[in-house]
Formats: structure tokens, C-alpha cells, sequence
């Protein structure tokens, strides 16, 4: 492992994170959804904010950019398609862009759907991948700005990401996430035991957060648009990915 990780609660269900080259000691937060909050991360790790990695331009992943990078002076990364959003940018990435923290690499994807900018960030060499709102723990982000077919490719640039990859997802979504999950995919026996885990977990007031991608694989409805058990549920045996994807995000719109 080239980083380390540094998760944390923050606003009402967000998660920040902060990840540091061991190498060299450069860190950046991924999003700014609290920048209090990060500030006293920092403080309480010792560590000195280097870079911000923002996912995408809503105001709990942006919100606090401006203020860090008062404080700290640090670089500000984020997605070319929404840089006029992106409060204090200095530079601009987008699909197959290498960002560099010190001697680790994260690779940037373009994965539109929730907003038409979104972008996550792949550290290849840890296993890691940090994912914004794209995906979630047996969800995925609402389509505030794109379509269903672009969040569908977007979803499967990450399925193609090595299994083991853990993904930081940005909220705690994940009990009321699993619970539509059975709703369409109620045979899924993967689905049924990951569920009495997260309910002992958040029981626990523990984190359901990262997940890895086999388990989505397994469990989550929106990378599952092909499996003919979740298209008969749903009463579109034989369709397309993009309209049973299409179908189930609606679903769970109005769940």
C-alpha cells in the first residue's frame, strides 16, 4: 500500500476521506462536504492538506473548497466538464488523466449520470477507487443530470475495475439501499445475507463503507440490469440493460 486512508462521518450522512502518500506525506481530500470537519481531521492526524480531488460540483462534494484553500494553500483537482462549477480550480481532468499525490497515481474515469461531469478517482496500485455518488453500497446516484443509458456505461467502467477494488462511496445509503435491492431482486440469496450484515453493522453505528466491487457485483440491482432473475422481477424479461437499469432506477425513485 502506497496511501492510507483516512474515513470520517460528516453533515448528516456524507463521508470524507483523507488519503496520504506514505512516501512523501503529501494527503489530499477527496470532496469537501465539511470543511470544519476535515480541518479537524488534519489537526488530529498531523497531517497537512496538499490537495483537494473533487468528484463532482455538489455542494456537499465542493462546498468547502474555497475555505481549505485558504487555510492550506493546497491544489484543487476536478472534473474539465464542470470546472465553472468548481469553486478554486487549478486544474482540470477528465477521462484517463493521471493525478499524482506524491508518489502514488490515481487514475481518473469520466462516469456521467449523476451530474455530466462526474469523475472518480482509481488508485490501481492500493485497490482503491473513490467513487462520489456514482455508485453506493447496492445503489447509485439519482440522475439529477444524465441519462439512464450514460449512468448504465458509467456503472460498468467501474464493474470492469479488478473485484477486490474497494470503493468509497460518499454516503452511508446503505440499509434503506438494500432494502429496495430485495424488493427487486428478492431471490438473491448473496443479497439476503448482506443485508442481516449491514443491519448488525449500522445496529452498531458502524461504517457499511467501502464496499468492495465482487460484493456489488453480487448484490447490487444497478450493475445486475442483465440478470434475467432481476428482469422478471421488475417485469422486463429479455430487455435491454439500459431500459431494465432505466426501470430500476425509477423504482427506486419512488421507493
Amino acid at each position: 500500500m502506497t496511501i492510507e486512508i483516512r474515513q470520517f462521518p460528516c453533515l448528516s450522512d456524507n463521508y470524507g476521506f483523507l488519503v496520504r502518500d506514505k512516501a512523501c506525506g503529501a494527503v489530499a481530500t477527496i470532496d469537501t462536504p465539511d470543511a470544519e470537519e476535515i480541518n479537524r481531521q488534519l489537526e488530529a492526524a498531523g497531517w497537512r492538506l496538499t490537495h483537494i480531488l473533487n468528484t463532482h460540483h455538489h455542494p456537499d462534494h465542493a462546498g468547502g473548497n474555497l475555505a481549505l484553500k485558504e487555510k492550506w494553500n493546497c491544489e484543487i483537482i476536478g472534473p474539465r466538464e464542470e470546472a465553472a462549477r468548481i469553486p478554486g480550480i487549478d486544474r482540470k481532468v477528465g477521462d484517463g488523466d493521471i493525478v499524482r499525490l506524491g508518489d502514488s497515481a490515481a487514475k481518473v474515469y469520466d462516469t456521467p449520470g449523476h451530474t455530466l461531469g462526474h469523475i472518480i478517482f482509481h488508485f490501481a496500485d492500493d485497490g482503491a477507487a473513490f467513487v462520489g455518488d456514482t455508485i453506493f453500497a447496492m445503489g447509485c446516484g439519482r440522475l439529477f443530470e444524465g441519462t439512464p443509458e450514460q449512468m448504465w456505461l458509467s456503472l460498468n467502467k467501474i464493474a470492469d475495475l479488478p473485484p477486490e477494488t474497494e470503493l468509497y462511496c460518499a454516503h452511508e445509503y446503505t440499509q434503506a439501499n438494500a432494502a429496495f435491492a430485495l424488493s427487486v431482486d428478492p431471490q438473491n440469496t448473496a443479497l439476503k445475507k448482506r443485508m442481516e450484515e449491514v443491519k448488525k453493522l449500522r445496529s452498531q453505528n458502524t461504517p457499511t463503507v467501502p464496499t468492495t466491487l465482487a460484493r456489488e457485483l453480487e448484490t447490487n440491482p444497478f450493475l445486475r440490469a442483465e440478470d434475467p432473475s432481476l428482469q422478471n422481477a421488475i417485469d422486463l424479461s429479455g430487455a435491454d440493460a439500459v431500459s431494465v437499469f432505466a426501470k430500476t432506477r425509477a423504482l427506486k425513485d419512488a421507493f
